[in-house]
């Protein structure tokens, strides 16, 4: 998956927009908070979840999905090699995190 193509998807739900967020570009639900991040250079997505949906990702492929190495990682941010995951596996946690900020209350 290109980084042109992950962020056509992150947009393609309601109420979704693309934002610069330090060196990354966010995406983040319309009044809500941000549910995956984009860093081009590197070609990688962070992709926001709860620890029990974290763990069952990162048994996918160890190598290509991974907890973030600091404290954001112990709060479900998880990484993704573009290029060495399925296209389908980046649209299915993309709906995953994007959902749970759907149903947060906090903004």
């Amino acid at each position: 998956m290109t980084c042109d193509e992950f962020t056509k998807i992150a947009l393609l739900f309601p109420n979704a927009i693309a934002a610069p967020h330090f060196e990354r570009t966010a995406f983040k639900v319309i009044g809500k908070r941000i549910f995956a991040t984009l860093h081009e250079e590197s070609e990688t997505a962070n992709v926001k979840f709860s620890p029990a949906d974290q763990s069952v990702y990162c048994l996918i492929d160890k190598k290509a999905i991974y907890a973030v190495d600091n404290k954001w990682g112990l709060q479900g941010w998880t990484t993704f090699d573009l290029a060495k995951v399925d296209q389908r596996i980046i649209l299915d946690a993309l709906y995953t995190a994007y959902s749970d900020v759907i149903k947060s209350k906090k903004k």
